[in-house]
């Protein structure tokens, strides 16, 4: 080649050489898209172009990025991961360059490319094992392939590519294909330790599982050690989405717990005996609908939302540890003591489950089209917490000829009556309530706790202080709400403090019952009638001795509070007067028919009983 030539080609654009004008880079300029030396593309621009060619890229409403196959399942992969679109792209890199792999810097210079391009396009929805599409429901079976199952009000059908869009985590494993092999209730029947009405509930709740746009109630599995709570609980999550590990321990912090709920659609806590505040609070807000906001990794300003609701199952021993807030979301199924001689070895049920699996699926998936053509004819009379489960329940009630609607109401009671019992608390402001008669006590936070009589060693829910006072009676004020007493808080005091003011009536029906049941009992047994207390349950003063004695000697008391006299300022200075003096002098029945007049120091109410114008606490 001569000087001439050389220098000719040299000043020539790629357009008047032999060479694709698209990977033509000149020796001497920097390095975009190609190596220094003109041999071609990047790595980094070939896994970009091999991206944009066999992958839809898109972000979700959360704000992460995720890439589909443009022809293969309708499976969400994430840019970054073990198992997400960076690591098939380094895959299909090696498998076009006979052996060669990709640099880590061509691979993250790649995704930050292929996100930027998501960003561009519109949001979309990843869904995990389970979707809505149209009039039906997809079940995501979890396999290579991406196959489903859609069930629709005429029935169900195995779909070789799913309408709806899934993602997936390492935390899930697959479904086995659904297939109709006799009467798969009946197999699962088998396999449980319960009666036939806590099995239909628990079919129902199954049923509803399916379902993705309601709130799930917790499943719960109750008994004592060796009823099989871990293994049924097992093996109902593997129905709904398997995984590796069905079965979790209590999470340590918020952070964790979001983390495992974001990856699987069912989970369980296994052996809860205690659950945190903060956890107690997570698990309502899983079943209603939850996000959490992280900060995104690598970064100082960007953030991640976790967003999930979820079908959730726990084993206890004893309920009443829970929160009241967490109790009303509880689906309860009691499981009963297996006699040594009825005991199976966990690897044959192992196998009989998974001999069972398929067939279970297939009628549940028939019981869930026939539930869904009724659905929408389904009205209820009463809509109780859960409303929209409860219209499942009604609608599998009306297909299978069952109770399960009655059950699960029941359970709800259960619930509630074991959360008082767990609550001493609780047990003392229902004393107290039930001793106030028809007009209730309207009192601040302070004197709340000042006089709902406290045991001489204190529990440890029992609050220390009036903050915490009132922040427990508003968790508590649902279960009071269920056994038949209002709480309001919507009024203050009228002075400069404006302290909120806690009204607690009970309902004429629980003072007619719990009237009735003390009368039944006779004269002098009013500690007793709770255990007659029909729908409302045992009267929490009869589990707490300690706190009716301390009761008794305050009943002045509440009766002033009833009459609005809280808001006086020396109210306070009247409140330490001898329990026992108290109790002898002035406890009378609520239907006492002397008048009260007001003290002529205090101005509290009180029965005239000697013509003194001062009550026993003012008097000299």
């Amino acid at each position: 080649m001569t000087v001439d030539s050389l220098a000719q080609q040299l000043t020539s654009s790629p357009m008047d050489l032999d060479v694709d004008p698209l990977t033509y880079i000149p020796d001497d300029g920097p390095d975009e898209g190609g190596d220094k030396k003109g041999r071609g593309p990047s790595q980094s621009a070939q896994l970009v172009a091999i991206a944009r060619k066999r992958y839809e890229l898109f972000m979700s409403e959360d704000g992460r990025p995720y890439g589909v196959k443009t022809d293969g399942a309708n499976i969400a992969l994430p840019l970054r991961g073990k198992a997400g679109l960076r690591s098939q792209l380094a895959r299909i890199y090696n498998d076009e360059h006979k052996g060669a792999v990709p640099s880590q810097g061509a691979l993250s210079d790649a995704m930050t490319v292929l996100e930027g391009v998501a960003q561009d396009a519109d949001p979309r929805v990843p869904h995990v094992r389970v979707g809505r599409h149209e009039d039906g429901i997809v079940v995501d079976l979890g396999d290579a392939d991406g196959r489903c199952v859609i069930v629709r009000p005429t029935g169900w059908e195995r779909a070789a590519r799913s309408p709806v869009l899934f993602r997936r985590s390492g935390a899930m494993k697959p479904l086995p294909a659904p297939v109709r092999d006799g009467d798969g209730l009946a197999k699962l029947r088998a396999l449980l330790n319960t009666d036939e009405e806590g099995f239909r509930l628990l079919v129902a709740w199954l049923v509803a599982a399916f379902i993705p746009d309601l709130p799930h109630p917790i499943l719960t599995f109750r008994g004592e050690q060796g009823t099989g709570k871990s293994y049924s609980a097992k093996m109902v999550i593997g129905i709904v989405d398997p995984s590796g590990a069905p079965k979790r321990t209590a999470p340590r912090d918020i952070k964790s717990w979001a983390t495992q709920a974001f990856n699987s659609w069912a989970l369980c806590l296994d052996n809860v005996s205690v659950i945190a505040d903060w956890l107690s609070d997570a698990l309502c807000r899983a079943v209603t609908g939850d996000g959490i906001v992280d900060r995104a990794l690598y970064t100082d300003d960007d953030v991640v939302v976790l967003e999930f609701r979820r079908v959730l199952a726990m084993t206890t021993i004893d309920a009443g540890a829970l929160a009241g807030d967490l109790a009303e979301r509880l689906l309860t199924i009691e499981l009963h003591t297996i006699p040594d001689r009825r005991r199976r070895e966990e690897a044959e049920l192992d196998r009989a489950y998974a001999e069972a699996h398929a067939s279970i699926l297939a009628s549940l998936f028939d019981l869930l089209a026939d539930a869904l053509a009724v659905l929408p004819d389904v009205q209820l009379e009463e809509r109780p917490r859960m409303a929209d489960f409860a219209r499942v329940l009604a609608a599998v009630d009306k297909v299978k000829g069952w109770h399960t609607l009655d059950s699960y109401k029941a359970t709800a009671r259960d619930a509630v009556a074991d959360v008082l019992d767990g609550e001493p608390f609780a047990q003392a402001v229902v004393a107290l309530v039930d001793r106030a008669g028809a007009d209730g006590i309207t009192l601040t936070a302070s004197e709340l706790l000042e006089r709902v009589p406290a045991p001489e060693r204190l529990p440890k829910k029992w609050p220390k202080d009036p903050t915490r006072a009132g922040g427990q009676l508003k968790r508590l004020a649902p279960v009071l709400r269920s056994i038949g007493i209002e709480v309001d808080d919507s009024k203050r005091t009228p002075d400069a403090k404006r302290k909120r003011l806690y009204t607690l009536t009970a309902l004429a029906e629980r003072r007619c019952e719990t009237a009735s049941a003390a009368s039944a009992t006779g004269p002098g047994t009013g500690s007793d009638q709770g255990k007659q207390g029909g729908r409302w349950g045992v009267d929490a003063s009869v589990r707490n001795p300690t706190a009716l004695d301390a009761a008794d000697a305050t009943a002045d008391a509440m009766d002033a509070a009833a009459s609005g006299a809280l808001t006086l300022p020396d109210q306070g200075e009247h409140q330490h007067a001898d329990a026992a003096d108290a109790a002898d002098a002035e406890m009378q029945p609520l239907s006492d028919p002397r008048p009260k007049t007001p003290c002529a120091r205090c101005s509290r109410p009180q029965w005239n009983a000697e013509g003194s114008p001062f009550c026993l606490d003012c008097r000299p």
